[in-house]
């Protein structure tokens, strides 16, 4: 099985019916779903969206809001999620880090490889928010330059995967990809 994986949420994805906002039952899921991947020996990753809260290129369709502003915009609303699941992860007894490419030192780490290596090593989740810290890059991107870094076996970023039913996040980590489909 996979030892080092990065998993990559859509902001919507924690919205759950209400298509806005952030579910906590999602979030319970997810919880859930991860600590058997961290009760099987895996190492876990995780980027995060922000689309529940604020997509960057619609909140600057109009002009009002620049671009870059626009995408800022986004990457906060990437590091209220990574807090959201981070609460969720700790409430179930799992030890998360949330590490953002934008510095906020107060909620959680700067983004630094050798140390997110060395949580995932700790058996901690290690989340990161904040995008690249660049405009203009979805977190698609920043979920496959972060596992580049982190050196993860197997990144799911680019795979749509039916990972909202109880097991299937760990079958998917066991090479079962007959649950996921390639996006083009």
């Amino acid at each position: 099985m996979t030892k080092r994986v990065l998993v990559k949420f859509s902001g919507e994805a924690l919205a759950g019916k209400e298509g806005y906002g952030i579910d906590t039952k999602i979030l319970k899921f997810i919880a859930n779903e991860i600590k058997t991947l961290i009760d099987a020996g895996v190492e876990v990753a995780i980027v995060v969206g922000g689309g529940n809260i604020i997509r960057g290129v619609s909140a600057a369709a109009d002009g009002i809001i620049k671009r870059t502003s626009g995408d800022y915009m986004g990457m906060l609303a990437t590091v209220i999620n990574g807090v959201a699941i981070q609460e969720a992860l700790e409430h179930i007894g799992l030890e998360a880090r949330l590490q953002s490419a934008i510095d906020m030192h107060e909620i959680g780490e700067s983004f630094i490889v050798r140390r997110a290596k060395r949580h995932l090593e700790k058996g901690r989740v290690v989340i990161f928010a904040g995008g690249t810290g660049n405009p203009y890059f979805t977190t698609d991107t920043a979920a496959t330059l972060r596992a580049s870094e982190i050196q993860a076996e197997l990144s799911l970023p680019i795979v749509v995967c039916n990972m909202f039913e109880e097991g299937n996040l760990l079958a998917i980590m066991k090479g079962d990809m007959s649950l996921c489909s390639i996006v083009k």
